[in-house]
Order: C-alpha cells, then sequence, then structure tokens
C-alpha cells in the first residue's frame, strides 16, 4: 500500500497520471524555513516530518511525503499568506533564474527511508507589474510555493525551464519510480 503524505492536488494528479496506486493520509505538522540551510536539507527535513508523521500510525505502509519550495539569493519562498506577499514574490522572481527544490522522503514497511532531492532550474520572462497581476488574476497563487503554478499559464511568465518539469510542479514522479522500484 502507498499512502500520500501530503494534501497537495498537483502531487496527486502526478502520481495518477504515472499510474501509481495510492491513498492519501495527512497529518498536521509544522515546516521550517530556516534560511540558513542549504535549499535540499531544509526540503529534505520537512519532507521527512510528513512522511514519518503518517507512517508511525501505518508501519506496514509504504508512505510518501514531499515539501517544494522556490529558492532566490539563497532564501526559500514558501507559500503567500495574501496577495501583496504573492506579488512581491512574483516581481522578485520576474526576469531572473531561481532554484526549485523537491525533497522527497519514502518510509518504506518496517522503517527504512528512502530520501532523494531534485533540483530544477525556472528563469521568469521580464515582467511588468501590470504582467503579474494579470498571471494573479488567472491562477490561484496562494497555494503555491513562490506564488506560481508553472503547469497554469506558465507561458505567461516562463522563459525556459532546466531540468525536471515534474520536480516543479511538486513531484519528480520519475526519480521516484525508481527509487520505489529499488
Amino acid at each position: 500500500m502507498l499512502i500520500l503524505a501530503s494534501q497537495s492536488p498537483r502531487r496527486r494528479e502526478l502520481l495518477s497520471r504515472a499510474g501509481f496506486d495510492f491513498t492519501v493520509v495527512v497529518k498536521e505538522t509544522a515546516e521550517e524555513h530556516d534560511a540558513s540551510l542549504p535549499p535540499q536539507v531544509l526540503c529534505a527535513r520537512n519532507a521527512a516530518v510528513k512522511a514519518l508523521a503518517v507512517a508511525a500510525d501505518y508501519p506496514q505502509a509504504t508512505v510518501l511525503g514531499a515539501d517544494t519550495l522556490v529558492f532566490i539569493d539563497g532564501m526559500p519562498l514558501g507559500k503567500p499568506a495574501d496577495e501583496a506577499e504573492a506579488l512581491r514574490m512574483l516581481m522578485r522572481l520576474q526576469g531572473r533564474t531561481h532554484s526549485v527544490c523537491t525533497a522527497v522522503a519514502v518510509v518504506m514497511p518496517g522503517g527504512e527511508r528512502r530520501d532523494f532531492a531534485e533540483v530544477s532550474y525556472v528563469t521568469f520572462r521580464a515582467l511588468s507589474e501590470a504582467d503579474i497581476r494579470r498571471y494573479m488574476q488567472l491562477v490561484h497563487v496562494y497555494d503555491k510555493a513562490g506564488a506560481y503554478a508553472i503547469q497554469e499559464h506558465g507561458e505567461l511568465i516562463i522563459e525556459k525551464i532546466e531540468g525536471d518539469y515534474d520536480n516543479i510542479v511538486g513531484l519528480p514522479v520519475t526519480r521516484l519510480a525508481e527509487v520505489l522500484r529499488g
């Protein structure tokens, strides 16, 4: 039995599209946002907390926790609290390249852990405030790290990507499949 310890609709969609049979179980956990930690370490800690919280109640299942953050200038950008914060995030990203890190913690039956992190790079187009406000009218940005979703009107804001597209969406499913097979 595979359990996704995440309420992210994007992760559910990615797993379903990849053909995984899974159940969603979420426990409330506190996420870290310590900018002094390297991206992979910060995301890995958050992913592990989510997976371990659920695995404690389902020791015979394979439990998958994940955390995605956008990083620019060494600072993590999580989910914006409001419109003003979303606008600030998107203005900071416009015209620049940033990294997107997704860490995945897989707790196997019996407690063995198989963790990994994937980093991709996204370059935003040069955008005016009006361009960004238009994008924000089209996309619900408040539940997305960095205040954007590459899969929702990404063509309006994204110039190019380097790395795994699914990682930017929120779950590197190709790498996950390799880890689960291993």
